[in-house]
């Protein structure tokens, strides 16, 4: 009997002794040792495999090149030297952009950039491993790399302190502006609000539904920020007439319908009546006039296309007219992407072409899912002023922010102008966000929190970049890079957000390395991968005929904004050099746009 007691004693013992190893065991792949894209498979609490498969690797932890891997590693030229090529030499790169040579780098621009985004989408916030929810839930954004593993020994894996910094703290210490720093590529808040409007039709993140999921089933080109994201909004603010959206005649010029007109949801504050609340696809354009500009801007285009569909097509009913000037306002909107934002935001020489039968001979796939970490780095708001100069008159946030008859007032001919020779501020570097939009930053730093994305340097690694060795090597300076190790402790730690708002910025650039290698892959990809890019759509009959084909082919943005104002002044996302602010308004024909 007593030999019994002796015997259950023990197993208590071993049982108790047991669950506190356990409990003590570090998960391995919180350790992150498969490298070079290699997959961390749990066995055993205290035993892992890297899948290495497809990686050009080999051995436990994939990091053993095989041959063609060290062949291709060899001649592979640096992030780092390719943008320095693309942006130096530009007597070089102008007789390449009139060659046949000039198709061969966009095609390879465009293959490489999009092979770096998993398609199909591979995880999201509920699942840190392949599965069909993770796949099939469109309700999600997806996420490149998985989350940090639960319970690790640090919210970095087990690199860094036990605790991450205060969010407020990082924001006031190294984003808040002290004094406003201008960009050097001399971007213009016509490029900001554009921005701001363009990303609103896939950034919607639904904070309701819970982590990591975003609102609408849209993950791309959508144009569902004019239009709704649901058939009962577009179903509003459709005229059901020759195909066009309703709108509102002010002083002989159109602009969006009220509330009263459209009875749909907007985001206005209580004190403005209902019959100054302009109604558009997106409910929170209201906000700021650059939102409002652009969405008239994009109501007039729409009509403006209706119309000529209507001549070319009397035969055509109110429903094709409106969903083929849907698809071709989708063509315009990659167009002036591509070849006017991107090609801006880049810096390059070589000279952008939006051409999706360059892509007809390769395996792509047209599809795309808008993920957390695209939605994260995309929050540019340094871009912003310290005071909005309209005609001369300078406006501060109060006076800016939801004033519904600014629009109206100045008229779109106006704030184009006025966008287009106001600079804007510089992203990357640090120390140059407006103190009313900290707490957006704070928000953006608490959110990836939430969601346990992975570090700075992880991701670095996962667009085939070199993980930064220090802080100072990181910033390239001393003081910042100081504050940041005393805070992090490690750069492992450093966390996505603050990495690629800070790191220090390529010479008389907008932002640094990280956000043109992370950034780009999730822009091109989202746009060659739209729909209307794909074989099957890329035709004349997608679009009407050749004359909507050729609305489509030959977009600007110049083209959008004079094609819907009365007079021409000069457009572009840059403040316009000595030479170009020489052009007088109203001086160019349509013909000549």
């Amino acid at each position: 009997m007593a030999g019994g007691y002796l015997f259950l004693l023990l197993v208590i013992i071993l049982n108790v002794s047991s669950s506190f190893q356990t409990s003590n065991t570090v998960n391995p792949c919180c350790y992150f040792p498969c490298q070079h894209k290699g997959i961390c498979v749990r066995y055993d609490p205290d035993d892992y495999e890297c899948d290495c498969t497809r990686t050009g690797y080999y051995g436990k932890n994939c990091t053993i090149p095989e041959l063609w891997t060290r062949i291709r590693e060899f001649v592979r030229p640096s992030p780092s030297f390719t943008y320095y090529m693309l942006t130096h030499y530009k007597w070089v790169w102008d007789i390449i952009n009139n060659s046949f040579i000039r198709d061969t780098i966009v095609r390879l621009v465009l293959t490489v950039r999009a092979t770096l985004i998993p398609s199909p989408p591979t995880y999201n916030s509920a699942y840190s491993y392949l599965s069909w929810e993770a796949y099939s839930n469109v309700s999600y954004f997806t996420r490149v790399l998985p989350s940090v593993p639960d319970n690790c020994p640090t919210p970095m894996g087990t690199k860094g302190k036990l605790q991450l910094p205060d969010a407020t703290l990082l924001v006031e210490t190294f984003l808040k502006r002290e004094k406003f720093i201008p960009d050097p590529q001399n971007t213009n808040l016509m490029f900001a609000f554009f921005a701001q409007h363009f990303t609103h039709q896939f950034f919607k993140t639904y904070g309701r539904m819970g982590r990591g999921f975003t609102k609408g089933l849209g993950h791309g080109v959508d144009l569902s920020h004019v239009y709704g994201d649901n058939l009962e909004r577009q179903y509003a603010l459709r005229l059901f007439k020759d195909g066009k959206l309703k709108h509102q005649i002010i002083n002989g010029d159109m602009y969006p319908p009220t509330v009263v007109e459209a009875p749909i949801h907007m985001v206005y504050p209580e004190n403005i009546p209902k019959d100054k609340r302009f109604a558009m696809g997106q409910e929170v354009f209201g906000l700021l006039p650059g939102l409002m500009m652009y969405a008239t801007i994009w109501l007039r285009e729409h009509n403006r296309v209706c119309d000529v569909l209507r001549k070319e097509h009397p035969v055509w009913d109110d429903e094709q007219l409106f969903q083929t000037a849907r698809l071709i306002l989708i063509g315009e909107t990659i167009k002036i992407v591509v070849e006017d934002y991107v090609q801006h935001l880049s810096g390059y020489y070589l000279k952008l072409k939006f051409d999706p039968e360059l892509l007809f001979s390769s395996q792509f796939q047209y599809r795309n899912r808008i993920a957390v970490e695209f939605n994260q780095l995309y929050h540019w708001h340094p871009l912003m002023p310290d005071q909005f100069n309209i005609l001369g008159q300078l406006y501060n946030y109060s006076s800016f922010i939801y004033n519904t008859s600014m629009l109206t007032d100045y008229g779109v001919e106006a704030l184009v102008e006025s966008f287009t020779n106001q600079i804007a501020g510089k992203i990357g570097g640090g120390k140059n966000l407006h103190p009313r939009l900290v707490e957006i930053a704070v928000g953006v730093i608490e959110e990836s929190r939430k969601l346990r994305l992975q570090s700075f340097n992880q991701y670095r690694k996962q667009f085939g970049l070199k993980a930064y060795t220090s802080f100072q090597d990181f910033t390239g300076e001393t003081e910042m890079s100081s504050q940041l190790e005393s805070l992090y402790g490690d750069i492992d730690a450093l966390e996505f957000y603050p990495g690629m708002l800070l790191e220090k910025t390529h010479q008389n650039a907008i932002f640094g390395e990280s956000m043109i290698e992370i950034g780009a892959p999730f822009s091109l990809k989202g746009l060659m991968g739209n729909p209307i890019c794909s074989p099957e759509y890329w035709k004349p009959s997608t679009f009407g005929g050749e004359t909507g084909f050729n609305i489509v082919k030959t977009a600007s943005i110049e083209k959008l904004v004079c094609l819907n104002i009365k007079k021409c002044p000069f457009v572009a996302f840059h403040v316009p050099k000595a030479e170009e602010s020489s052009i007088s308004e109203g001086t160019k024909t349509t013909d000549e746009l």
